[in-house]
């Protein structure tokens, strides 16, 4: 398929400790080093890995290429820190649990995310978050998945619902910079005087400006594709935001604008597959409803501001 082709498809890059639960595996990696690390996983690469944190969305994902009659248009990626030889396991995994991954790299140690422009990728997912930092340094969308305590309620269906955080995920962070710097009074007073002036992109904006591209393909009444705004504004700051979606001409599903109310509930209720927030305390609270991966971008992640 020609690179043209490539930028045609969504296309999703995950790294295997994502894809499948390789906690046995890193724990022998920690203790025991490279080497066993590498015995360990061929001699167990006959053992069908049991699913990670991002498996259900993966699958959900590839299920909606079943739904085209004339194209792929929705591309995973598997990006590895294995070398091949140790990676023959996560193929067969992928194998046995029928998913149609064929492009893969094997990277032997060093960090996968510099393959991601290579493959045309919208959107990078590991468990790595130095490979997920490193990936947002390149202004690529990415995500460190969080893990779970078998939070699984998302509607068993073929829609797949994305959720995003606002501020630092789908916009810049120069409203949530004034909040931290002078207050919710000061914030509320920007976002007004500024309602007309549209918000500065994020490092999520091309990525669903992707998915908006994706949906556009589909009857909106049958679209196997649902996103949702998932914020804690509150009106009046509302308004900025619904003009810079306008702005950008991109629809959003549902629109959830909660007033620092917490979002667990709410993403339980919506379904979400995944949801993205850049501050690790929400994360960790949405994580015990949803898949969760969180986006270590903006003032909320930088060294002086992060708490502990």
């Amino acid at each position: 398929m020609s690179s043209a082709n490539q930028k045609d498809k969504l296309v999703i890059a995950i790294s295997s400790s994502a894809l499948f639960d390789l906690s046995e595996s890193n724990r022998v990696f920690e203790e025991e080093g490279v080497d066993a690390y590498s015995r360990y996983q061929v001699e167990h690469e006959n053992a069908v890995l049991e699913p990670g944190e991002a498996f259900p969305l993966v699958k959900k994902l590839l299920a909606i290429n079943e739904q085209v009659d004339d194209a792929q248009i929705i591309e995973v990626i598997l990006l590895s820190r294995n070398s091949a030889d140790s990676g023959l396991r996560v193929f067969k995994s992928i194998e046995h649990h029928q998913m149609a991954i064929s492009r893969a790299a094997f990277c032997g140690g060093i960090n996968p995310w510099r393959y991601i422009r290579a493959f045309h990728c919208d959107l990078f997912l590991s468990a790595n978050a130095a490979d997920v930092k490193a990936a947002l340094d390149q202004g690529i969308a990415a995500a460190t998945m969080i893990p779970t305590e078998g939070a699984s309620n998302a509607l068993d269906d073929q829609i797949v619902r994305f959720a995003f955080d606002g501020d630092a995920v789908l916009f810049s962070d120069e409203s949530e910079r004034i909040f931290k710097s002078s207050g919710l009074a000061a914030f509320t007073e920007n976002e007004k005087k500024s309602v007309n002036d549209p918000l500065s992109g994020g490092p999520f904006r091309a990525f669903l400006s992707a998915l908006h591209n994706v949906q556009a393909k589909f009857d909106p009444r049958q679209c196997p594709i649902r996103t949702a705004l998932v914020t804690a504004r509150s009106a009046p700051a509302h308004e900025r935001v619904i003009r810079t979606l306008r702005e950008w001409n991109i629809r959003l599903d549902e629109s959830l604008f909660l007033g620092g109310m917490p979002k667990g509930e709410f993403l339980q209720a919506y379904g979400a597959d995944v949801f993205f927030d850049d501050q690790a305390l929400h994360c960790e609270s949405a994580s015990r409803f949803v898949a969760t991966g969180h986006v270590p971008h903006g003032i909320a992640n930088d060294s002086s501001e992060s708490e502990g």
